[in-house]
C-alpha cells in the first residue's frame, strides 16, 4: 500500500502558439480545465498502474473541489483523509507554449494540510509500504511528517518539487530522493556526480527524455528514457514518482523501478494534461517489452 501526502489541484491550463512579452496581450489556442496538483497526480500514476493509494490532503468545499474529489474516487484512490476546509481549492494556471510549460501555482487548500492532518494518518502511514511526498503543502507539514514516517519505521519518496521548499537535513529521513537536473543542483550547490556519490542508491536524478541516473556505491548507473513525440510534458515528472513507487513496492530493484518509471513518463507526455496520458501497468510492459 502506498499513502500519497500532498496536493491536489485544478489546473488551469491556456495553450497559445505566441508567448506574451511582459504588458502584452496575445490570442491563444485553447483553455482547459483539468485535474492536477503533483500529490494528486502521483496518486494517480499510482492507480492506474493497479496499486493500492490513499490520499491525505484538502479540498474547498467549492466547485473545483467536489469535481476533484469526484476524480479521486473514480480513478480509485481512496480519499478518507481529504479533508473538506473553508479555502478555496488550490489551482494550478499552466501555459503550454512550444511543446514545453510555464507554472504558477497557488497553494489554496492545500496548505490546511497540517500536523493534525499527518496525525490523523498515522494508523494508515503505519501500514504502509511507502510514503509519497512532495513539497506543495506546507514546509512544517513535510518536516513533521518525515519525523512520524521515521518515528513508525515507514519509508519515504520524497519529490522535491518546488526545490525551494527543502531542507537538507531531511536526506536522513528520506529512502528515495527524486529531484530533476536544476533541482539537484539548486539544493546541493555541487554538481551531479558529486551528489549522487553522497547518497548512494538514495538519490535519483531525473533527465527528461534522457532518463535517470543514480549511483549504486561503486558506480554510476544511467538508465536510459524511451525517445518519444510529446504533446504535453506537465504529468511526466509525477508520473515517473508514481510509476517508480509502484515498482519498488512491487520487489523490483531501483535499476528496474527507474526503468520502468521511464516507460510509463514517456507515454505519460503523449496525451494533453497532467493526468491524462498516465498509462496502465499493462501499457508500461507492453512498451518495455519493445525497448528490451
Amino acid at each position: 500500500m502506498i499513502t500519497v501526502i500532498g496536493s491536489i489541484n485544478m489546473d488551469i491550463v491556456v495553450e497559445t502558439n505566441v508567448f506574451p512579452k511582459q504588458g502584452e496581450t496575445v490570442f491563444g489556442q485553447a483553455f482547459h480545465t483539468v485535474p492536477g496538483g503533483k500529490g494528486a497526480n502521483q496518486a494517480v500514476a499510482v492507480a492506474r498502474l493497479g496499486g493500492d493509494v490513499h490520499m491525505v490532503g484538502a479540498l474547498g468545499r467549492d466547485a473545483f473541489g467536489k469535481e476533484l474529489r469526484t476524480i479521486l474516487t473514480q480513478e480509485n484512490i481512496n480519499d478518507d483523509l481529504v479533508a473538506d476546509v473553508d479555502t478555496a481549492t488550490g489551482i494550478a494556471s499552466i501555459t503550454l507554449f512550444d511543446e514545453d510549460n510555464r507554472i504558477i501555482v497557488v497553494p489554496g487548500a492545500n496548505y490546511d494540510v497540517t500536523n493534525a492532518s499527518i496525525d490523523a494518518a498515522r494508523d494508515l502511514i503505519a501500514q504502509s509500504d511507502l510514503v509519497v511526498m512532495q513539497l506543495e503543502i506546507p514546509q512544517a507539514t513535510v518536516a513533521y511528517a518525515l519525523d512520524v514516517c521515521q518515528e513508525l519505521g515507514t519509508k519515504v519518496l520524497l519529490n522535491p518539487a518546488p526545490a525551494e521548499n527543502f531542507k537538507a537535513e531531511w536526506m536522513d529521513r528520506v529512502a528515495y530522493f527524486t529531484p530533476n537536473e536544476t533541482e539537484c543542483a539548486d539544493i546541493f550547490g555541487v554538481d551531479v556526480e558529486a551528489a549522487l556519490e553522497k547518497y548512494p542508491n538514495q538519490l535519483i536524478v531525473t533527465l527528461g527524455g534522457d532518463g535517470a541516473r543514480y549511483f549504486d556505491g561503486e558506480r554510476h548507473v544511467f538508465v536510459k528514457g524511451f525517445k518519444t513525440q510529446p504533446v504535453d510534458t506537465t504529468g511526466a515528472g509525477d508520473t515517473f514518482n508514481g510509476a517508480f513507487a509502484y515498482a519498488v513496492t512491487n520487489g523490483q530493484t531501483i535499476t528496474e523501478a527507474v526503468a520502468f518509471a521511464n516507460i510509463a513518463a514517456s507515454l505519460s507526455v503523449e496525451q494533453f494534461g497532467a493526468q491524462g496520458g498516465m498509462p496502465s501497468h499493462e501499457a508500461v510492459i507492453e512498451r518495455l517489452g519493445g525497448v528490451q
